[in-house]
């Protein structure tokens, strides 16, 4: 059975460097995309008074149509982007006042990619996608760490990318 996958794209610039691997990984998985620079979503409210933008309709979206959930975030100052970290806060909405959501998040599969301006990732950075996956009881297919060098994926990382694809991703 062939899974429905989508790359959620987190960064501040929609056709940066983040955007050229989850292209190349698009073109490789027939995912579709979600760019969050696209969404209105405003930071978590614990009075609930943001539950007017988009991010309730796109979770629901979200886990009505796709089982596997790939984040694409940029690496900024050592951490994911502010987009992806307001996106994560805000699924505790999902765990409060929508919890059918919350709930159809359990067994779906995540994974995630990150993009710097070299191959080096320090440690902890995967710590909070393999956390909340843990928590919301979905799987953790794995991660990887990308870069881009003179605009262009090189010859190397894009043999990582394509084992990435067929070990974690496609044998799902």
């Amino acid at each position: 059975m062939n899974k429905k996958g989508v790359l959620i794209q987190g960064s501040s610039r929609s056709k940066g460097n983040t955007n050229i691997i989850v292209s190349y990984i698009k073109e490789r998985t027939g995912f579709d995309v979600i760019d969050l620079k696209s969404k209105r979503i405003s930071a978590y409210d614990y009075e609930s008074e943001n539950i007017d933008d988009d991010f309730i309709p796109l979770m629901k979206e979200i886990v009505d149509t796709y089982d596997i959930i790939i984040f694409a975030t940029p690496v900024y100052w050592y951490a994911m982007s502010g987009d992806m970290k307001i996106f994560f806060d805000r699924i505790t909405d999902c765990l409060k006042i929508e919890k059918e959501i919350g709930r159809k998040l359990r067994g779906k599969i995540m994974g995630m990619v990150s993009c710097g301006f070299d191959a080096e990732l320090k440690n902890g950075f995967t710590m909070p996608f393999i956390e909340s996956a843990n928590y919301l009881g979905m799987h953790y297919l794995g991660d990887i760490h990308t870069w881009i060098e003179g605009g262009a994926i090189s010859e190397s990382l894009q043999k990582k990318l394509n084992s990435f694809i067929e070990e974690k991703i496609k044998i799902i």
